[in-house]
Formats: structure tokens, sequence, C-alpha cells
């Protein structure tokens, strides 16, 4: 190794060692454990729910106050997804197998999302997060995420340039149709050509979840209140889940195909926290502590709390900028990203930080 290579490895072997004493203060304030009896009440409630829901449902009979019910469904499926999101990253039992077999229960039969599709969209994300065209939630689609994307549609006549230019408004009520989109995602993926690791049993798990549910609607109440019903119980489910995942990474620096960062630096600067009290933590699932979930994917969502003063003030020590907003801040900071890069140019990566931790040529 010659005396330039050893002066341009330096910053990658601090950068390698910031991420091990980080890991080794949280690790000693014991936040990496798992949290048995947590997950045990968490799954016991969520049952206790659901039972309670149930005997609701037969006791309101067909009556349009099942509404009211729906609209708690789609709250109680959410707290699912999130029970299964913390089975897929491994945090609730130490064997593996156990967490992707609770995994795919909750996700395919409770909830009616593919393992498979959630697994392989969110295992990309976390390993680079706002990275243009590997970050599956940054891919352009229904919206789009940066400006030279956006500069070519909003030029468009009609619908499609209108809706480029105003996409951060209409953001939230796209959110009533994200449910659906996610189940029918998940059924594209379990059908498709891809690689899904449990396709032979995901498929009729995923089946027999998505045609019972509804049949048990349409079988107990009258056309008109069973279409409200699973219209209502999709809508507060797509918006309660986007409106908990989209305040994490949007409006935060993109990351250019051809910059590498280290780890700590890749998760946090590309991640925003949203302040709140413990009901905002339990509404959220944890992921309002999205800067120490990317970095700690395994870390029960029950310490997370605990471990924010600590990354928080690592992240001073080193200069890492770690950023955090309110809830409504946070929602109000997505739609006017979107709306900016709609219809403007803007520098998504724009970044001081990012600007000196580009990989030499």
């Amino acid at each position: 190794m010659t005396s330039t290579d050893a002066v341009r490895d330096r910053p990658r072997q601090r950068f390698v060692t910031d991420y091990a004493e980080l890991s080794q203060r949280v690790r000693d304030a014991g936040l990496l454990r798992r949290r048995p009896v947590y997950y045990a009440i968490r799954a016991g409630l969520l049952a206790a729910a659901f039972a309670g829901g149930v005997a609701a449902f037969l006791a309101l009979g067909d009556s349009w106050w099942q509404l009211l019910l729906a609209a708690g469904l789609g709250l109680l499926l959410t707290q699912v997804a999130y029970l299964g999101h913390d089975a897929a990253h491994r945090q609730i039992f130490v064997s593996g197998r156990r967490n992707e077999l609770t995994a795919l229960l909750l996700g395919n039969v409770v909830v009616g999302l593919s393992h498979g599709w959630w697994m392989s969209k969110h295992s990309r994300h976390h390993a680079n997060p706002n990275k243009v065209d590997v970050d599956p939630d940054v891919e352009a689609s229904v919206l789009v995420f940066t400006s030279d994307v956006a500069a070519e549609r909003r030029v468009r006549k009609g619908f499609g340039g209108w809706w480029v230019r105003h996409q951060g408004t209409v953001f939230f009520p796209l959110l009533l149709l994200a449910g659906l989109n996610m189940h029918v995602s998940g059924l594209r993926t379990v059908f498709g050509r891809g690689r899904v690791k449990f396709r032979a049993v995901e498929i009729p798990l995923l089946l027999a979840r998505l045609v019972l549910y509804p049949v048990a609607l349409f079988s107990f109440l009258s056309p008109g209140i069973a279409a409200a019903f699973l219209a209502v119980q999709l809508a507060v489910f797509g918006v309660s889940m986007g409106a908990t995942f989209a305040p994490n990474h949007k409006g935060m620096p993109m990351i250019p195909k051809d910059l590498t960062l280290d780890y700590l630096r890749r998760q946090v600067l590309t991640s925003r926290n949203v302040r709140g009290s413990r009901f905002v933590d339990v509404a959220m699932g944890g992921l309002n502590f999205q800067i120490e979930h990317h970095l700690f994917p395994s870390m029960p969502s029950s310490t997370l709390r605990a471990a924010r003063p600590i990354v928080r003030q690592f992240c001073a020590e080193r200069g890492v900028p770690y950023t955090e907003a309110g809830v409504l801040e946070s929602w109000r900071i997505v739609v006017g990203h979107l709306n900016r890069v709609g219809t403007t140019n803007v520098d998504l990566f724009e970044c001081p930080m990012v600007s000196r931790l580009r990989a030499p040529a």
C-alpha cells in the first residue's frame, strides 16, 4: 500500500471505528437484548383487541355503525403490521427461524401482505436508504423524488403535468389507496418470476386471507355496508401506514449512485426522527425513532427511545447532523418537499457532509 492509499484509507477506517464505538455504547446499555415479556404483552393486547372487534362486529349486525369498527380495524391491522415488521427484523426472538415464521404468518394471514414482497423491498431500502436507482422507496412511479424525472413529467400537457406539479398536495389523499396497492403488490410478487423464498406457502395463505375476508363481510352484511366497510378499512390502513413511513426519509438528502458512504453516515444523514410522546411511539410502532432503527435494525422497538440520547450525543461528538421534527412538522416537510421537487429544479444531493464524503475517483 502506498502512502497516498494509506492517507485515503484513514477516514474509512475511522468511520468503521465510529460505528463500532457507537455499537459498543448501545450494547453496554443493554439495549440490544431481546424483550420477550414486552412482545408477549403486545401480542396479547392485539389478540384481545381482535377478539373484542369480532364480538362488536357480531353485536352490531347489519348496521352502518360498522364503519366505525372498520376504521378501528384499519388501525389494528397497522399495529399487527408493525409487529410483523419487528419480527422480520429479528427483534422478537433469538431464533431467526421463529422470527421469520412469525413475520410470515402475521403478514400473509392477518394483514394480507406478502412477506416476500415486504422483505425484498424493505431490505433493499435499509441497505441503501434514499440512494438513487437502488432504494425502491424512491423509485419514480406515481410520485417522483428527483427533479430530473419531475422536469420531464411536468412539461407534459394535461393531467400528467398537473399531477407532478401538485404531487405533494395530493400525497395524503393518495394514501387512501395505499392499502389496496400494498395488497396488489404482494400478489404480483408471489405470482411473479422473481425469487420468493416461501412462494409455495405464501400463495395459499395470501389467497385465503384476501378472499375469505371479503366473503365473510358480504355474507354477514348487506352489499352496500360490506363494500363500505372494506373501503374504510383499506383507506384507514393505507393512511396510517403511509403517515408513519413517509416522514422517515422523504425530504432528507438523496445519495447519488456514484457516492459511497460509511454505514453510520449513510443511515443517519438520510433518516429523520419524529418527536413525540409515548402515544406517538405506539401510533408509529416505534418507527418515529427511524435513525436508531436504521442503525440497529434488530434492536427491539421498545428500547429505541432509550437509544436516542446515546445516538444523538455520539453524532454530536462526530459532527454528524441528527435530524428530528414534530409529527405535524414532519408531514408538512413531506408535502412541501414533494411539491418543490415537482415544480422546481431542486438539488436533492446538496448536503455538506455528503459532499465531503464523496468517494475518490
